[in-house]
């Protein structure tokens, strides 16, 4: 299906670009539908052609070796897909599928260089969107990240668990020791000294009865507690292992677009020395 002149400039790779050069491209390049699910392109097979969303969208991922699907890109409508791959003559190392009924703009390297040779100024025009792409990708690899685990941990906290945590802490700290000391001390010594009008004279069964309702209170809160700091470690465990398998996959996806970049951009500066 040929392209028109309107579709290209919608399209930002091609934001540069005045009208004459926009009619020479779309003379070249045709439109392409895909149905849901359809395969734009398998792993090995032959970078012949790119293609730019026009709408729609696709998906291109790849397996790791742990049989994993690892996602480098999900290009929306105006972004590019298998560009690098064309530019270079290699299989893709990659697979693009349709992710819902898709329209995109097919071309190769023979329609850029027919492009470049009418129209050698838009050979500048492209390298200046693939710089800022570039920008965009360090600008990206700088700034992303995840949120601190006690944020999460907050969020998730009750006020049951709030309450325990705070009577643990406090029953745990030198500042309890100290009050319950003293207040032993106190007890008993009046106690003592008043001898026969005493409320609780030795050995002192009131004041045994008060410990062990404290004991009975305080041991099931402790315990809430320690399952509250269990329940901490496991979400800071989740929370890395989330952190690290996202660096991962991030710095794989970044590390496949600033390759991707870097050989065009290579590509386009070859094809322009070889032109002038």
């Amino acid at each position: 299906m040929p392209c028109s002149v309107d579709v290209l400039r919608r399209v930002p790779l091609f934001s540069n670009m005045d009208d004459d050069e926009l009619k020479v491209l779309s003379e070249q390049v045709e439109l392409k539908r895909f149905a849901l699910h359809q395969k734009i392109f398998r792993i090995g097979d032959p970078a012949e052609r790119a293609y730019i969303v026009v709408s729609g969208g696709v998906r291109v991922s790849a397996l790791d070796e742990d049989k994993q699907e690892i996602v480098f890109q999900e290009p929306t409508p105006g972004e590019f897909f298998g560009f690098a791959s064309m530019l270079e003559h290699t299989p893709h190392r990659a697979e693009a599928t349709a992710t819902q009924e898709t329209t995109c703009i097919e071309f190769d390297r023979h329609d850029l260089s027919v492009l470049f040779e009418r129209k050698p100024h838009t050979v500048t025009d492209i390298l200046a969107f693939l710089g800022r792409e570039l920008h965009n990708a360090h600008q990206l690899a700088r700034t992303r990240s995840l949120r601190p685990p006690e944020q999460v941990i907050e969020e998730q906290v009750t006020p049951g668990e709030r309450i325990a945590d705070n009577v643990a802490g406090f029953g745990g700290s030198w500042t309890f020791i100290t009050i319950f000391i003293a207040f032993m001390v106190i007890y008993s010594a009046i106690n003592i000294l008043l001898r026969e009008r005493a409320w609780d004279p030795y050995p002192f069964i009131l004041l045994n009865l008060f410990l062990s309702m404290l004991a009975a209170i305080q041991a099931p809160v402790i315990m809430m507690s320690q399952n509250r700091q269990d329940k901490k470690d496991r979400i800071r465990s989740e929370m890395d292992f989330d952190v690290n398998r996202h660096a991962r996959l991030e710095l794989q996806g970044v590390a496949q677009k600033v390759n991707d970049i870097d050989h065009r951009i290579a590509d386009i500066e070859e094809m322009l020395r070889q032109r002038i």
